[in-house]
């Protein structure tokens, strides 16, 4: 592992308290999401949607939804992560434009493509959902590494009403609200926490 992904891994808190003056472009949020999205997915599928709040009348009403955390809107902006249960949508799409790159060839896509068909739109919604869930974990974890790494402060935020957000926001019911991300410049130290030894966490078989 390189100096920097360590250290940026190391270093990485959930910060709470943000600069309410200081503000991110949505160029540059979109530049990190981009990047973040470059996380593994199942079969490529990549069933990521995201919100990025920055209206701050909007964020009130999040606020609100996410149990009156102050960070809602004193952080430069919040990304809610959705994950997409219907992503075998995405499945001509993402086949046909790997091989418009030249990344597969006209009969590996075709064996591709029919297998992704047969598999994931007969899938159990539950299991979908699952799948949905840990791809878009996985690019939440990147974006943050992503956005430490540009100096920007983030946190991650389970604790809001799922069903209030979906209804006040309109979300598609495709789509299931995994996660907020806060972002910004960090007003206040986030409280440093401990680890369970590896030893009890691992067992080699």
């Amino acid at each position: 592992m390189s100096d920097l992904v360590s250290t940026l891994i190391k270093e990485r808190r959930s910060v709470r308290k943000y600069d309410p003056n200081f503000t991110i472009e949505k160029e540059e949020i979109l530049e990190m999401l981009e990047q973040a999205t470059l996380a593994p997915s199942t079969s490529n599928l990549q069933p990521w949607q995201f919100l990025v709040f920055l209206d701050a009348e909007a964020r009130q009403d999040l606020r609100k939804i996410a149990y009156n955390q102050e960070q809602i809107e004193t952080a430069s902006a919040v990304i809610a992560v959705l994950g997409d249960k219907e992503f075998y949508r995405n499945i001509d799409p993402v086949y046909d434009s790997m091989s418009e790159a030249g990344f597969v060839d006209d009969a590996s896509k075709a064996v591709l493509v029919g297998n992704a068909h047969k598999a994931y739109p007969h899938a159990p919604e539950q299991s979908r959902i699952n799948m949905a869930t840990f791809d878009s974990g996985l690019a939440a974890m990147q974006f943050m590494l992503i956005a430490k790494e540009r100096g920007y402060a983030t946190g991650p935020m389970g604790g809001f009403d799922k069903v209030k957000f979906a209804e006040r926001f309109n979300v598609e019911e495709r789509y299931v609200p995994i996660v907020l991300i806060t972002i910004g410049k960090e007003n206040a130290p986030a409280y440093s926490t401990t680890r369970i030894a590896i030893e009890d966490k691992v067992k080699f078989i």
